[in-house]
C-alpha cells in the first residue's frame, strides 16, 4: 500500500465563481435526486444519497436544496427521469478523456458532447475506445483535521483500501471499484461521513501537452464542464506549471 500514486487524474475547473456555484449547485441537485431515486430517499440507509449530500455540504449547498431535490426524486416535485451516459473521446495531443452525465434526453447530449469535441481539435469515440487507458476505482476524502496522515492510513489499511495521499488539503483514500462499498463503509464507521466519495477513472498513465494545444485543450475541458448534464470529466493530460500559470494568466 504505498503512501502516494504515481499519477494524479487531472481535472480542470473555471468560470466566474456565482457561475460556477450555480453550475455545481445543478449537477450536485442531480446526483442527488439520482441517487435518491436509486435507493432509499433516507441517506442513513442510502450509500450513495450520503456521499451526494456530503459533497453538497462541502459546496455549502443550502439544506433547503437538498431537501428540495430529495422531496423530488421522492415524487413531491417534478416527475424527471434521468440517466446515466459515459463518453469517451480523444482531445488535442491524443489526450484520452472521459465523460460521465446525468441527462433527461439522450440524443441532447450525446450532440451536445459530440459538437464540444469538435469544435475544440477533439473526436468522440465509441464506449470503452479510451476507457482502457484508465484504472476504475473508488475515492473517499477526508479533510485534513479528520486525523493525522498515520491515522488515516492505518484506518484505510484496515479497510481494505489500496493507498492514500495526505497533504495540507486533507486526505484522499483510494481502493479498487469492487471494494469500494465495503471500503467506505468501513471508513466511514472508523472516521465519520466522507467529505466526499465515489467511483472515478484514473489515468495509467499521462500525456505531456505543449502550451499551444494544452490552450485548446483546456477550452475543450471547461466547454465539457459547462455542460449542465456533464457530471464529472477525466482525461490523461498532463501540462507543466510554467505553461498552465501562463495560459490561466
Amino acid at each position: 500500500m504505498a503512501g502516494h500514486s504515481q499519477f494524479k487524474n487531472i481535472m480542470y475547473r473555471k468560470g466566474a465563481q456565482d457561475a460556477k456555484r450555480a453550475k455545481q449547485f445543478t449537477k450536485l441537485i442531480r446526483e442527488i435526486v439520482v441517487s435518491a431515486k436509486e435507493g432509499l430517499p433516507d441517506p442513513a440507509a442510502n450509500p450513495r444519497l450520503r456521499a451526494a449530500i456530503a459533497a453538497a455540504r462541502a459546496a455549502n449547498m443550502p439544506k433547503d436544496n437538498v431537501d428540495r431535490a430529495i422531496k423530488k426524486a421522492t415524487g413531491e416535485g417534478d416527475d424527471t427521469q434521468y440517466v446515466e451516459m459515459r463518453y469517451e473521446g480523444y482531445g488535442p495531443s491524443g489526450v484520452a478523456i472521459i465523460v460521465e452525465a446525468l441527462t433527461d434526453n439522450r440524443n441532447r447530449t450525446a450532440a451536445e458532447v459530440r459538437s464540444t469535441f469538435s469544435k475544440h481539435g477533439g473526436s468522440l469515440g465509441e464506449t470503452n475506445s479510451v476507457a482502457f487507458m484508465f484504472n476504475r476505482q473508488g475515492e473517499i476524502a477526508y479533510p485534513a483535521d479528520t486525523g493525522t496522515p498515520e491515522e488515516v492510513f492505518e484506518a484505510a489499511l484496515e479497510a481494505g483500501a489500496e493507498n492514500v495521499e495526505s497533504d495540507e488539503n486533507g486526505h484522499l483514500v483510494s481502493c479498487s471499484a469492487d471494494d469500494y462499498a465495503a471500503v467506505r463503509d468501513a471508513l466511514e464507521e472508523r472516521l465519520g461521513a466522507p467529505q466526499s466519495a465515489g467511483l472515478v477513472w484514473r489515468p495509467m498513465s499521462t500525456v505531456a501537452v505543449e502550451e499551444e494545444p494544452a490552450g485548446t485543450l483546456l477550452k475543450l475541458l471547461d466547454a465539457l464542464d459547462d455542460n449542465d448534464d456533464v457530471q464529472r470529466v477525466a482525461a490523461n493530460f498532463e501540462i507543466s506549471d510554467e505553461v498552465m500559470a501562463r495560459l490561466t494568466a
